[in-house]
């Protein structure tokens, strides 16, 4: 209690933060307690370990220690022109050190031919190095303040109007200062004492001292790496309880019966053969939708591997036990896509399958609510329309939910309330993820992957074009559709608000028309502001072949299936991630023609675009490419963290840990196994510790 009495003390208690610098760190970086502020951790460190002679000056060197003699104290101009200046002097030359700030204060320390350790960020002004506002340490004191770390000194994250109030990095450095020595006493061990010993883990309150204030580059190492297992094995442990408590209170629907639905459809209707994956998947499906436990599976699968066919078997084994079953995607266009993939492949079936978007008119929507709760509808596809409170079914055993990562968890959550009992949830997504991603964004569901291509798909051949090469892909394109095939040209419509970027769609419409004139071509053209029926009339036209070229923003980005569509360019490909430069790349290699992707960019491109295109030369594969992904952006930007609430990790970095993650997760599934009521002595010390974490947050169990 005295920890949590001490650590919960509001910000504007300790000494140095007034009213409103407790007001700034609130709004600013929502550190409102002494705990807060505790757990506000350098970002990185600057290591004050090396002393430089003047003549190493150069201008990779961001911060700078020297030593040496001041001399040429001066104080010069006046008023707001007034300035502090004063030369240091070493064996191999002299540099200018500058203060425009706290003036009197500086002259009082220095003392004119007296040695100092000198630090700060050195700068050229007339062709002559200076430092402004360098820190001073009189190399005669005994010894550095205390507390004060002259090896490695932390660097804090801060914003400009903290900094305006004196809060920047050195700032929060001090607070902490002021802080961690009172605190560390009430700093609790979350762990194992066998945990610790097994794995050689620093204590927690040594490694809330290290990451602070390390006393060398070992420690402090160590103490990140303590700290960062902590924080993902909670993760991980939370994730693995909250299945097990989904388990335990929300018991499934049994579907036993693999009845005439299914069996038709396998053994008469099956457009290819099923690969060894796709059979695996759906194995996998039969044995937790016949389990009594509520199915939580994500399904992964590159882009054409084949996952609809198996989300629609999946729903065949719904209907075939009396049942209804629902698939949501995020998009009009990808929800009208599916529907119309379901009702094809459900020929022969005898089924009522419908559609429900927000362009629904209400009288249609009216009749198919009534017929949704008559259970006159076995599958009814759609987008957020279905989360609505007014969509009822008569009982819904099955959800699958597409391209996952566009939903909330709030929104994956409603349709949990859609029957008495739970149905079987199935997520897909043909975003590949990584496997430390997998594991903590998912980690509470099964997953399954279906890791083949269906048989006679060529890879897609890719290739990155710059300006020079542009006559060549022109002709190259109109040799295509002179043997019948289809080309997508991509722009990147960033914002489909953002007038530039209209511009420049419209721009490339019109050279496209002046390269492809009529009626020798024919070109529609997709973006985000025509309306849904304007979309939709322009994606069927080029569907039914009546144009050979599609010139679209991201829209296509999903939901476009036209296997006669061999050709993808993408224009001013360095402005797309890799993840989409990977999905749109999908919309072509869907038949069995040989499918080619053209990157098109500017010769001038940053290290991290040529990445990103070379990776996507390199390779088809969605999760190597995601592998790098994550490496570029980091967890946040890939996965839409920012909807999930359980990933603002601290210290731990997905893209950086994978070892320590894999750790942590091997060490919590043990403890589960073992001891999933954490009743063992031992386990006593997490099962506190979950409970003070658990307080304030969501209940995350009852989310898919």
């Amino acid at each position: 209690m005295a920890q949590e009495n001490f650590l919960s003390k509001k910000i504007g208690f300790l000494k140095g933060v007034g009213p409103a610098k407790e007001a700034l760190l609130q709004k600013e970086l929502k550190i409102f307690t002494f705990g807060d502020l505790l757990l506000h951790f350098p970002f990185r460190y600057i290591d004050r370990t090396q002393v430089y002679k003047i003549s190493d000056l150069n201008t990779d060197l961001p911060f700078i220690q020297l030593s040496g003699i001041v001399k040429n104290i001066r104080i010069q101009g006046q008023k707001r022109g007034m300035r502090l200046t004063a030369k240091l002097e070493d064996s191999s030359g002299t540099i200018e050190l500058v203060w425009f700030q706290k003036i009197r204060w500086v002259q009082e320390y220095l003392k004119e031919g007296q040695r100092y350790l000198v630090f700060g960020r050195p700068s050229q002004f007339n062709n002559r190095w200076n430092i402004v506002h360098p820190e001073m340490d009189l190399l005669s004191e005994p010894k550095p303040q205390p507390g004060k770390s002259l090896n490695l000194q932390p660097v804090y994250n801060t914003t400009e109007k903290l900094r305006a109030r004196g809060l920047d990095s050195k700032g929060l450095e001090k607070l902490q200062k002021t802080l961690v020595a009172d605190a560390i006493p009430y700093i609790q061990e979350n762990l194992p004492s066998a945990m610790l010993e097994k794995y050689k883990l620093m204590p927690r309150q040594e490694a809330f001292r290290q990451i602070h204030f390390p006393e060398d580059a070992d420690k402090m190492e160590r103490s990140r790496s303590r700290l960062k297992f902590e924080e993902l094995f909670y993760v991980q442990l939370q994730l693995l309880r909250s299945k097990q408590l989904r388990q335990q209170n929300f018991p499934g629907q049994i579907l036993k019966k693999v009845g005439s639905y299914f069996s038709r459809f396998y053994e008469e209707l099956l457009p290819f053969q099923l690969t060894g994956a796709q059979k695996r998947v759906l194995k996998e499906i039969r044995a937790d939708v016949k389990s009594g436990r509520q199915m939580n599976r994500l399904l992964q699968g590159d882009v054409g591997s084949g996952k609809t066919i198996v989300a629609f078997m999946s729903m065949l084994i719904a209907i075939d036990n009396c049942k209804q079953a629902a698939l949501i995607a995020p998009t009009e266009i990808l929800a009208s896509q599916h529907y119309n993939t379901l009702t094809a492949m459900s020929t022969g079936l005898n089924l009522t399958i419908k559609l429900l978007t927000g362009s629904t008119p209400a009288a249609e929507r009216k009749e198919l609510h009534k017929a949704l709760q008559a259970g006159e509808v076995n599958v009814l596809a759609g987008t957020h329309a279905l989360l609505q409170e007014t969509v009822r079914f008569k009982d819904l055993a099955l959800v699958v939910i597409d391209e996952q990562h566009r939903f909330g968890v709030a929104q994956r959550a409603a349709m949990w309330t859609k029957n008495e009992v739970p149905p079987h949830v199935l997520v897909m997504t043909a975003t590949p993820i990584p496997r430390t991603l997998a594991m903590t964004f998912y980690g509470d569901l099964d997953t399954s992957v279906i890791d083949e291509l269906p048989p006679g798909r060529k890879e897609i051949i890719t290739r990155h074009i710059t300006e020079g090469k542009r006559l060549r892909l022109l002709n190259f394109l109109k040799q295509k559709i002179k043997e019948g095939r289809q080309v997508y040209i991509v722009y990147p419509l960033i914002e489909e608000s953002e007038k530039m970027d209209y511009a420049n769609l419209m721009d490339g419409y019109e050279m496209i028309i002046r390269e492809f004139p009529r009626p020798e071509y024919q070109v529609s053209i997709v973006h985000g502001r025509q309306k849904s029926a304007e979309k939709e009339f322009e994606m069927q036209r080029f569907k039914k072949g009546e144009t050979q070229i599609m010139v679209a923003t991201t829209v296509i980005e999903v939901g476009v299936d036209v296997p006669n569509a061999t050709v993808m360019v993408i224009e001013n490909a360095e402005r797309f991630g890799l993840s989409q430069l990977h999905q749109l790349r999908g919309r072509v290699g869907r038949g069995a023609e040989q499918s080619y992707c053209f990157l098109a960019s500017g010769y001038k491109l940053s290290r991290e675009s040529r990445l990103r295109l070379d990776t996507m030369v390199r390779t088809n594969n969605g999760f190597e490419i995601a592998e790098t992904d994550l490496q570029l952006r980091g967890p946040g930007d890939m996965a839409g963290t920012k909807q999930s609430g359980m990933m603002d990790f601290r210290v731990a970095d997905l893209a950086k840990d994978q070892k320590i993650l894999q750790l942590a997760r091997h060490t919590a599934l043990q403890i589960m196994e073992t001891d999933p009521a954490l009743e063992a002595p031992a386990h006593q010390v997490l099962h506190r510790y979950l409970k003070r974490q658990e307080k304030d947050q969501f209940n995350w169990s009852l989310i898919s």
